[in-house]
């Protein structure tokens, strides 16, 4: 498989972001009344969105669910977004992916602003045509929802649409979690997964990850030369 076109997703697959994520999420649930000393166990709010992880694992209200999301943004704007490093051998992998003629995108369910703001802070940006998080919507019941990982997946990849009609053929989406790998089915792309990130690799297999990478480095040759 030649690969022309990657797209990646950010937490848990360029970034190891946990500490930052979680830390926000224990603080916002302590300002709802709600302890949990336990940061491991929040380790799955990384990668979904967060409005789906606060009802999953902690059957919120639908009004306690958006003040959830806003106190989480309240510490993680400021401090959290921060607490977080790049995969080491990431920067020079994004180079060689380059220099190999593989063009890249970010899709991220991450709000748009913050995959900017990390991007920039580990001075990678350089690396990506475009890059794609989360846009607000306020739907008929008031409910503001980020959007669907697919519905990101689908901008990031209209970018190179435009460029090659036959990009499907040669794209990849990569990411640590379910939800990115039914991106990219969902968008007939080529689906990889990781397994440093933050999912198991039995979530990245029945998700249908046709690719596992279990490092960067084997995550980088596969990029540049499309061996399996």
């Amino acid at each position: 498989m030649k690969i022309r076109y990657a797209l990646f997703d950010l937490d848990g697959t360029l970034t190891a972001s946990a500490p930052g994520i979680t830390r926000s999420v224990q603080y916002a649930l302590s300002k709802l009344g709600i302890e949990e000393p336990d940061l491991a166990k929040l380790e799955d709010f990384v990668g979904p969105p967060l409005s789906y992880s606060f009802d999953r694992h902690y059957h919120l209200s639908e009004s306690d669910i958006v003040k959830a999301v806003e106190y989480f943004r309240e510490r993680y704007a400021v401090t959290g977004i921060f607490e977080n490093d790049l995969y080491p051998g990431i920067d020079e992998m994004m180079r060689e992916a380059s220099r190999c003629g593989v063009h890249t995108a970010v899709a991220s369910s991450k709000p748009e602003e913050h995959v900017l703001t990390v991007l920039k802070h580990f001075n990678i940006s350089q690396y990506f045509d475009v890059i794609c998080g989360s846009k607000f919507e306020r739907e008929a019941d008031g409910v503001v929802r980020p959007s669907d990982k697919s519905e990101i997946v689908r901008r990031a990849l209209d970018y190179f649409e435009k460029e090659d009609p036959d990009y499907r053929e040669h794209a990849v989406m990569v990411g640590d979690r379910s939800y990115d790998i039914e991106g990219a089915l969902s968008n007939k792309v080529f689906p990889v997964g990781v397994t440093y990130g933050y999912g198991p690799r039995e979530e990245l297999v029945g998700s249908g990850a046709r690719f596992i990478a279990d490092n960067v480095e084997e995550l980088e040759k596969f990029l540049t030369t499309g061996s399996i």
